[in-house]
């Protein structure tokens, strides 16, 4: 696999983060002549993209790059691209990618920016990728950290992870994605940085309920860091490393996504916790929250592996309607009492 400079990127998906992470990238490599185009379900958001250079449904009056361009056509979008970045709700992946593999380039990288597990087999989104196109390891990559989109819309300085179980493909994409407000660590703990991403979603969606439910700072704190213990004992359990949860995209993404109320999750959590039920959230969200979708996934995930998440599995509760948002927190406070480094149980 070369390394040159790709002769075009892709980016299938013009959602917020897809839409923001084409212009990081497009910022990035804006002087070098590489085009970057991006694949748009709808033909008037692609249309918008290409002539006005902005996303008004996700971003706003953000100003897109002029190497970005749209189209709705997926032939089009991957003709001779190098790096392809993957940006569509997790449970569509497997659908997605079927379907567009045909015209991926047998070399090209797949850049993975989801963060859920697959309904029906566990699997995690690189893990999906490989299962469907057969690409190699070394063609396979995630990014995950804390990254609001409409932060890093806003060009607010972030940093981010680029994982890949080979580090000269890790080091390839994060000099593709240095913007001067976008700065990527590389990491080849590609399991750890996923479920990272993953199972805070589920957290974020809990420390949403305490807000719904009025509880203050002290609850929510107490949410969010036993949520991460939850987190290090699944990613050891299934072969991760614990200084991948106590960085970016562990404990980074884990307070940003549980504070902000520009998280979909977080958001998602607040609904449930004031008394909407979870299809009247569903209406209400203009876009995925990825842990309604991931958290019976990464229960059973848990559960096959013999990994106690109580936080987990009282969201779990709660999103299939068997424990009430007013009885989660007496649920958890009423465990057994422990010593609070116990990581196996």
């Amino acid at each position: 696999m070369t390394k040159a400079l790709p002769r075009k990127i892709a980016v299938i998906g013009a959602g917020s983060w897809g839409t923001t992470f084409a212009k990081v990238i497009a910022d990035t490599v804006v002087d070098q002549g590489i085009p970057v185009m991006i694949w748009a379900r709808r033909k008037d958001a692609a249309a918008e993209i290409t002539e006005r250079h902005t996303n008004s449904r996700y971003l706003r009056e953000t100003k897109l790059p002029r190497n970005i361009s749209a189209s709705d056509d997926k032939a089009q979008v991957l003709a001779d691209a190098d790096l392809v970045v993957l940006a569509i709700p997790a449970q569509s992946l497997r659908q997605e990618l079927t379907d567009l593999t045909q015209y991926l380039e047998p070399n090209a990288v797949l850049l993975s920016l989801m963060k859920g597990l697959e309904r029906g087999t566990d699997l995690r989104m690189s893990e999906v990728i490989a299962e469907v196109t057969g690409f190699a390891s070394e063609q396979i990559a995630v990014l995950s950290g804390p990254n609001l989109a409409m932060e890093i819309a806003r060009e607010q300085p972030t940093a981010s992870v680029v994982a890949c179980s080979h580090e000269a493909t890790a080091s390839w994409i994060s000099q593709l994605c240095s913007a001067p407000y976008f700065r990527p660590y590389t990491n080849d703990d590609v399991l750890g940085v996923e479920l990272g991403g993953v199972v805070k979603n589920v957290i974020a969606l809990a420390v949403g309920i305490c807000d719904g439910l009025g509880f203050g700072d002290n609850t929510k704190s107490s949410v969010i860091t036993r949520g991460l213990a939850e987190t290090m004992r699944l990613v050891l359990a299934l072969g991760g490393r614990m200084e991948t949860l106590a960085g970016l995209s562990g404990l980074g993404d884990l307070v940003a996504t549980c504070s902000s109320s520009l998280s979909r999750n977080n958001t998602a959590g607040r609904l449930l916790g004031q008394g909407l039920f979870l299809e009247e959230v569903n209406d209400r969200m203009s876009q995925t929250a990825e842990g309604i979708k991931s958290a019976r996934a990464v229960l059973e995930l848990a559960s096959a592996h013999e990994v106690e998440m109580p936080i987990t599995e009282a969201v779990v509760m709660v999103l299939e309607g068997t424990l009430s948002v007013e009885n989660m927190a007496q649920r958890l406070l009423s465990r057994e009492l422990k010593a609070e480094g116990e990581l196996a149980t």
